[in-house]
């Protein structure tokens, strides 16, 4: 009994997350070569069939010479039975489908120099039309008409877009794994350094560049710049933007350097140095910071090409992600609640509270996320947008991770489709799940209790927000539901281990002094480490 209503509620979810988009295919072949093509058509008034064996084929004829107002200068025996295109304009497109339909048409194809927009028309004209309509780009029937001559079989079909799609399991475990390899580099590190392990020079290359939280004042300052800098890039987005740009491939580009830099000293791999007139080079080091920029260039050359830049933006948005949960340390819990929370409000603020104050409805996060002259097909409740002619690419920041949506075929022919996830849903709980990976360091758990909860927790969050995602059918502030799963779950471990008094105060450095020891005498090994400063 207990399987079959969890079969009947797993089918209800599913069927309730089928929905029936305004994007439709449209599959031209001539036996030998098949292409499909973006087209839009109005579900609520001729439905298509969802699948291509379903759809019905039909001959293609070409009357774009015509707009098909009337029936004057069309020859009845060349439309009838057949699927007609024709060029928009000069009347409205119930108006075309009833002329098409007094000629035996069994479909009416709209070529258009325009955005392509969801056929209307008035109330008492949806009954009167029965064959499909949709509207095409005439630049793709122009295409078309190059590959296939004038011999042309169509069939029509819209494919459901479901809610659920792979593409969400790809960014969950993008996130996921990003967490849990930075986390455990951070201990790795943490390690290495109370174990004295050097990288040459007499300074540990784990303490090379780190930077620590360690005063709330500068934490209140960090998210203070952040909203400035949010601020700012929203009025001067259209300069600052290739600021960011540039930022972020020197940034990424040396985060992929450490990386890869990481796994090469991991599998032991050797160094290969020789010297120049005194100065020590390492060949790996060179052919890995060759190997880095060029992803890095590559990606800011071809930053704007949809279909497949995306591998390179998240292979080096990962990289970035690493290298900052590995630099930046906080240095206590208390750090971390503060942090978290205060970005909590922040990403709370920027998202639900500034639609009330922008002109367009939309919220600053999004605005900056997106861009705010973001070409691509825009939608607004039934009604869908898909631009005629190849638009301007306009830049984005490169703050977020992209995945394409698998399941949506039709859509992605019109306008690539991404599920997105923001750098800063990775990095500010990896902060946290960092400093649990330190704090087992620091207390010899080997279990590592705290890093292994805090993951837990964060994956039990990206779950709860996709959740609530797809359940609201809108975009949602992930860290609202990150922070408090991962602060209470840290919270909860140390109370029942009896730890909060060690977990909280975590381990304060000197900031003038020499030397450095973590107070955290219990449980675990005092060590000293000479000739490092804060």
């Amino acid at each position: 009994m207990d399987r079959a209503v969890k079969i009947v509620l797993f089918s209800v979810i599913f069927l309730a997350s089928q929905i029936n988009c305004q994007e439709a295919i449209l599959r031209i072949s001539n036996g030998n070569t098949e292409r499909d093509y973006c087209i839009v058509h109005n579900h609520s008034w001729t439905p298509l069939s969802e699948t291509l064996d379903a759809a019905l084929q039909y001959p293609l004829v070409n009357l774009t010479s015509t707009v098909l107002c009337n029936t004057s200068g069309v020859n009845p025996d060349l439309v009838n039975g057949k699927a007609v295109m024709v060029m928009r304009g000069d009347c409205d497109f119930s108006q075309k489908a009833r002329v098409a339909q007094s000629l035996n048409a069994t479909a009416l194809l709209i070529a258009s120099n325009k955005a392509l927009t969801t056929p209307t028309a008035n109330d008492s004209e949806y009954a009167k039309v029965h064959i499909p309509l949709a509207l095409m780009r005439y630049r793709d029937f122009l295409e078309a008409q190059q590959v296939f001559g004038d011999v042309m079989q169509a069939k029509l079909y819209a494919p459901p877009n479901s809610k659920i799609d792979a593409s969400i399991a790809v960014m969950l475990l993008i996130a996921i794994v990003t967490i849990a390899l930075g986390g455990y580099w951070s201990g790795t590190c943490e390690r290495d350094r109370l174990n004295g392990v050097s990288g040459g020079g007499g300074e540990s290359k784990a303490d090379s560049g780190e930077l620590f939280l360690y005063s709330p004042l500068k934490v209140v300052f960090f998210v203070a710049l952040m909203c400035g800098m949010l601020v700012l890039m929203y009025f001067f987005y259209s300069v600052l933007v290739y600021v960011i740009i540039v930022i972020f491939c020197l940034a990424s580009a040396s985060a992929l350097f450490s990386c890869f830099d990481a796994v090469l000293d991991l599998v032991g791999c050797g160094t290969g140095s020789f010297s120049i007139r005194n100065h020590n080079f390492s060949v790996r080091s060179i052919i890995l910071a060759a190997v880095c920029i060029t992803i890095a260039v590559v990606w800011g050359v071809y930053r704007n090409e949809d279909r497949w830049i995306w591998i390179l933006q998240d292979l080096l948005g990962v990289a970035f992600c690493l290298n900052f949960m590995k630099t930046i340390s906080l240095s206590n819990f208390k750090i971390c609640v503060i942090l978290l929370s205060l970005l909590l409000l922040y990403d709370v603020f920027f998202v639900f509270i500034t639609p009330f104050f922008t002109k367009n409805g939309v919220s600053i996060m999004v605005q900056v996320a997106l861009g705010p002259d973001a070409s691509g097909e825009k939608t607004q409740g039934n009604m869908v947008e898909v631009p005629a002619e190849p638009q301007a690419p306009s830049e984005k920041l490169p703050v977020v991770m992209r995945v394409p949506r698998f399941s949506a075929w039709a859509q992605n022919l019109c306008m690539m489709q991404f599920s997105i996830l923001g750098y800063g849903d990775i990095i500010v709980p990896g902060l946290l799940v960092a400093y649990c990976s330190r704090f087992d360091v620091w207390i010899n758990s080997r279990r590592k209790v705290y890093f292994v909860s805090c993951c837990i927790a964060y994956f039990l969050g990206m779950i709860l927000t996709f959740a609530v995602m797809l359940l609201s059918g809108m975009g949602q502030p992930a860290l609202l539901y990150l922070v408090p799963f991962t602060l209470i779950t840290c919270a909860v471990v140390a109370a029942c281990r009896g730890e909060m008094r060690q977990f909280w105060a975590g381990t304060t450095y000197e900031v003038l002094d020499s030397s450095r020891e973590p107070l955290l005498p219990e449980g675990r090994t005092d060590y000293s480490v000479e000739g490092e400063k804060c």
